[in-house]
């Protein structure tokens, strides 16, 4: 009995050990603003600007090291200064405003700031400005945490059919599925919060982040399940729920999602079913509240308007 408990004990902690390698460092909202969605913190306000002690800086998100600190100098522009990366550290990227030069981590893609060049600072000519916020020191003599590297073939879908709360209950449960995160995407409002999407005022829709392996499981599988799990004939609603915040929508991350989402809605409009099912692309996630994620799993009940249907078969 014991030989077997401790057989159960090891799939369940490599299970677990495996999802949490596909996971980075949690985030705040106001760190995601900077890190994912590539906001600027107000000069003159991150703690690291006037911060002299020794030791290293590493990536917020997945903890790689970036800079050190005796490449850290006082630019007076009221972000953190560096003239020079950890080799192989930081990767430049030509800003989507045109001038400038963006720079990201090279293991997670995370915004640091922009790179600055031939302003005299220094003999390198070079100034990393960056956000206090993408970063944080680890002092000198301290033992660096491990970085954290993604499977090379995560990808992401964000779809919305409704209350959340069910679209998230069925997508979870697809093998190969590597977490499930509920939100609101596609409207006007920064940062909104529950109540004032449920105004529909926001513009947002009620929608579920999927992390997945596409080794494990296609955009195509998953595709299906979501709209065998909703009323894809219901304008601005999904049963009792009505409002814009619960339209169906596939905010789509690439060519490829959009052109099997179109496939696929063909496929079920050849079989009779009314399909108003919007196609966007994929902009400005943000979390949804501590108590909507899991939310069906942590209550132990099953979705009211979301209930699955072999729609393909």
């Amino acid at each position: 009995m014991k030989q077997i408990l401790f057989i159960i004990t090891l799939i369940i902690m490599t299970a677990y050990n495996s999802k949490a390698q596909n996971q980075y460092n949690t985030l705040s909202q106001e760190e995601k603003n900077i890190i994912e969605n590539k906001y600027t913190e107000a000069p003159f306000t991150g703690k690291y600007d006037s911060f002299k002690k020794a030791g290293t800086y590493i990536c917020k998100r997945c903890n790689a090291p970036l800079y050190k600190s005796n490449d850290k100098f006082d630019a007076g522009c009221g972000w953190p200064a560096f003239d020079d990366e950890i080799e192989g550290a930081v990767k430049r990227v030509p800003d989507n405003d045109g001038l400038r030069t963006e720079i990201v981590c090279s293991n997670c893609d995370a915004h640091l700031g922009h790179v600055f060049l031939n302003e005299g600072f220094t003999k390198k000519q070079t100034r990393h400005c960056v956000n206090s916020i993408s970063m944080t020191f680890i002092p000198q003599g301290e033992a660096l945490p491990k970085k954290i590297v993604l499977h090379p073939e995560v990808e992401v879908a964000y779809l919305a059919s409704g209350c959340f709360w069910g679209t998230e209950y069925h997508l979870q449960k697809i093998p190969g599925v590597i977490s499930t995160t509920v939100g609101y995407m596609g409207g006007e409002t920064k940062n909104p919060t529950y109540k004032e999407v449920c105004s529909g005022r926001t513009g947002h829709a009620e929608t579920t982040k999927v992390m997945f392996d596409p080794k494990k499981v296609s955009f195509e599988t998953i595709a299906k399940i979501y709209f065998e799990t909703h009323d894809t004939s219901q304008i601005d609603g999904q049963g009792p729920d009505i409002g814009t915040q619960y339209r169906s929508v596939i905010f789509y991350t690439n060519t490829k999602q959009k052109e099997v989402s179109e496939k696929l809605m063909e496929q079920l409009r050849g079989k009779g079913y009314v399909v108003v099912t919007e196609l966007t692309p994929a902009e400005i996630f943000y979390d949804a509240e501590t108590y909507h994620q899991d939310y069906y799993e942590n209550k132990g009940s099953s979705p009211y308007c979301h209930i699955y249907q072999n729609k393909f078969e």
